[in-house]
């Protein structure tokens, strides 16, 4: 298993892209942009975001992060995940990327052992 190390942070899995769940996003995405006539118009990255505390919850919920919170920050990289989405992001780039926004929203650890 690969992991993501963000500087204080703790140590989360890097998991294999979904592309099923690709897929299944860049339909409804493309699918809404159809309708509205704007590029901008939909992403459910709340279902990414679940997808992943689905994988991260074991090490962030210790940590104080709470599923919603953890979704709303995958919300927060909107931007990110539509390049994903489209192909003009890689796989480990979001990732990484969300993991280290995910980990500086941590509370603080209280006797400042690594996470």
């Amino acid at each position: 298993m690969s992991v993501i190390e963000v500087a204080g942070g703790p140590r989360l899995e890097l998991p294999t892209e979904p592309l099923d769940l690709k897929v299944v996003l860049r339909r409804a995405m493309l699918g809404v942009e159809a309708r509205s006539g704007t590029s901008d118009a939909y992403v459910d990255e709340t279902c990414l975001g679940a997808w992943l505390w689905s994988r991260w919850q074991p090490v962030l919920e210790p940590r104080g992060c709470t599923r919603e919170q953890c979704i709303d920050t995958v919300a927060g990289l909107r931007r990110e995940v539509v390049l994903w989405l489209l192909g003009d992001r890689a796989w480990p780039q979001l990732v990484s990327s969300l993991a280290g926004r995910v980990s500086r929203r941590l509370p603080p650890l209280v006797d400042g052992s690594p996470g």
